[in-house]
């Protein structure tokens, strides 16, 4: 049997989605999606919540500080 979505809440300023789900011992199972995840295979609440918040802007804000990070990495 599969994870039962619990909760989920928008954190980070690049709108991180973090998942709450029950497993089937009644545990949790926490994950973070991302704006440059694919969420086609999640269930549809989670698919419309990133729709709504993952706008081109929060894409490309999230793609910069990646790409900032790695900058910082490589210069180290």
């Amino acid at each position: 049997m599969a994870n039962t979505l619990d909760k989920i809440e928008v954190v980070t300023d690049y709108k991180h989605l973090q998942i709450r789900e029950v497993t089937d011992t009644g545990g949790y199972h926490r994950r973070v999606l991302t704006s440059d995840m694919d969420v086609s295979g999640e269930v549809q609440e989670i698919q419309d919540k990133a729709e709504e918040l993952w706008t081109d802007e929060v894409k490309s804000a999230w793609t910069t500080f990646q790409a900032e990070q790695e900058a910082k990495r490589s210069n180290t």
